[in-house]
């Protein structure tokens, strides 16, 4: 056991240096990293890669995380004196000679499906994590009648309304579905340092997501995954809000325990109406009944777990969506209640079975249906086949071919 500790020790640390040579730094041998200046710039903690100012110094107090203009010039000086090293592809080899600042942006992606006082905290978090760097919020594109019930464009503009404040930070484009789409435009457009607010329950799924594929998708010197708080499902009020319960509220037509989820900028009439689209969105009514697994997976675990160990769903072969990275692959293998994933880019990434639906390609519609419409045999099987694979048209070549 020991030595399998130590193996995921040596891991972490290797890719600490990995990316510290990408950035051209020259290590010492005991965890300090230097600019081709000589200046000591970063150091590796806990596998990880922790950046410092001009002027820091190894086994020193830590300088507050920002450049002072004594810094400034002193890098000024030396950027003068001193022969150009040659460069790496990225800026980070200029942000830590002090020859210009980096480029940072705030960004959060996540389902708003529907949008709640819940998300107003984690949009405040975000705004206040952001300290004057841009903001950009990014509500994700899929949409199924059970855990992503409400269209894009008519959450955005409940978004909008409940959420004045960032009205202009709310991005609605068809080409972010991921957060790797997210990523790659903000690398694209020179953003040298990127900060990924989430809530405390994804931190360790953004983090190690994102860190995973810096220097391959992207390239960033600085990718930073802050948690915006803890979340408890049990809690009354802010803390405990969540569209989990507001999708239930929904689909028990309970319109008190909806609106105590809304924010107050969102008017009585507004409320009731998305409380309408919403209910008309999930296709359910106060008279049918329906599986609280399937809306609200977190409040019926046993169900939803029972259906996986049964084979129901998710098997392997299966293309899935994790809701909360917007990432798309199929099932390579089934854990007791995870699944290993592969992107058609061959990008792997793990989920919770809480955490995906099933998703169809090729199709308006609106992604995934349940496992009886899927039985060997039937024109149901037939019709989700041809959606999965494109297929529009299948000729009879039994009866064509067949001996009269």
């Amino acid at each position: 056991m020991k030595q399998f500790f130590n193996f995921l020790n040596e891991a972490k640390d290797s890719q600490a240096s990995m990316q510290a040579k990408r950035l051209g730094l020259k290590g010492d041998g005991h965890g300090g990293w230097y600019n081709p200046q000589g200046e000591f710039v970063a150091k590796t903690e806990k596998g990880e890669l922790k950046f410092y100012n001009q002027g820091q110094r190894t086994g020193e107090r830590d300088l507050p995380q920002q450049r002072t203009k004594a810094n400034q010039q002193v890098a000024a000086t030396q950027a003068a004196t001193k022969p150009q090293e040659q460069q790496p592809e990225r800026k980070q080899a200029e942000v830590l000679r002090g020859d210009e600042e980096g480029k940072g942006v705030t960004v959060v992606f996540g389902r708003f499906n529907p949008p709640t006082t819940g998300h107003k905290k984690l949009l405040d978090s975000a705004s206040s994590i952001s300290s004057g760097s841009e903001l950009r919020i990014y509500p994700s594109r899929s949409q199924d009648p059970k855990k992503n019930p409400l269209d894009p464009s008519t959450k955005i503009e409940y978004m909008k309304k409940m959420f004045p404040k960032y009205e202009e930070s709310i991005i609605d484009d068809d080409n972010m579905k991921s957060i790797f789409d997210v990523l790659k435009t903000a690398d694209d457009e020179g953003f040298t340092d990127v900060t990924i607010v989430v809530g405390a329950d994804r931190l360790g799924e953004f983090k190690n997501l994102a860190n995973k594929y810096n220097g391959d998708l992207y390239t960033f010197d600085m990718i930073n995954v802050v948690s915006a708080g803890e979340r408890d499902a049990d809690a009354e009020g802010v803390e405990g809000m969540s569209a989990s319960k507001m999708r239930k509220a929904a689909a028990d037509d309970d319109f008190d325990t909806f609106k105590s989820g809304i924010p107050k900028s969102l008017s009585p009439e507004e409320t009731k109406n998305l409380f309408n689209a919403l209910k008309k969105s999930m296709k359910v009514s106060a008279k049918e009944s329906y599986n609280l697994w399937e809306i609200a997976p977190k409040f019926d675990w046993k169900n939803l777990r029972e259906n996986y160990i049964s084979g129901a769903i998710y098997q392997v072969g299966d293309l899935i969506e994790n809701l909360n990275t917007g990432l798309v692959g199929r099932i390579i293998r089934r854990g007791t209640n995870y699944l290993i994933c592969v992107t058609k880019e061959q990008y792997m990434f793990k989920s919770w079975i809480r955490d995906v639906m099933e998703t169809v390609v090729n199709y308006s519609g609106p992604s995934g249906v349940p496992a009886k419409q899927r039985e060997i045999g039937t024109d149901a099987i037939r019709k989700y086949t041809m959606r999965m694979t494109g297929t529009t048209d299948i000729k009879n070549f039994i009866n064509k071919y067949r001996k009269k």
